[in-house]
């Protein structure tokens, strides 16, 4: 998730804590996102493993990122780990009978899926994976968006369907960053950039 390779970067490469702080979140999420347990314990440990984990490891990896002069992955983990805070705050708000304002998370959503549009684009010049991964990111919204506006629950399931996958697309792309360059050949699959760049134009 770099843009330019020549730059000598600060950190090591942030991007699989990002990647697994993310999939810890989602790994916290899923029990109540299927239904299994929706109890204020259940919130509230939810709660605590994303703001941990998808707030913190994100927010951490962002600051790395931007440090490495990789404006990409710095400006998406860093906005994203406020998103991860903001989980904490609605499942914590959830456990002690506050109820987030429905409107105001609508209105939230359909940014956030601007957002992650352009992103997806954009990752689409790094790694089909990468733009994989977004796109996931993208029908989850979409979804969210669709069941905040009719009121169903019929996208309750496929939105902890996309939960999991997202995690799960975490952690195999964060193996793949980790594993694949010890081991010295590709023991996860990750494929090249699905668009190519414009060349520079003359001067």
């Amino acid at each position: 998730m770099s843009n330019n390779q020549t730059v000598q970067t600060v950190f090591a490469e942030p991007t699989p804590m990002g990647l697994i702080g993310l999939a810890v979140g989602c790994a916290a999420l899923a029990p109540i996102a299927l239904g299994y347990t929706l109890t204020p314990a259940a919130l509230k440990t939810a709660a605590m493993l994303c703001l941990l984990f998808g707030g913190g490891c994100q927010f951490l990896a962002g600051v790395m990122s931007l440090a490495n002069k990789n404006l990409y992955g710095g400006t998406l983990f860093t906005a994203f780990a406020f998103n991860w805070v903001m989980n904490w705050w609605m499942l914590t708000s959830i456990a002690g009978g506050v109820m987030p304002d429905h409107a105001v998370l609508l209105s939230v959503d359909i940014c956030f899926l601007l957002i992650f549009a352009a992103m997806t684009y954009g990752f689409g010049f790094f790694s089909g994976l990468l733009f994989f991964f977004l796109l996931v990111i993208d029908l989850m919204y979409v979804f969210k968006i669709i069941a905040g506006v009719t009121g169903t629950t019929a996208l309750a399931l496929p939105i902890a369907a996309l939960t999991i996958l997202l995690g799960l697309t975490a952690l195999w792309i964060a193996f793949a960053l980790l594993l694949n360059p010890v081991a010295g050949r590709r023991l996860f699959w990750f494929p090249g950039p699905v668009f190519k760049s414009a060349p520079p134009v003359a001067q």
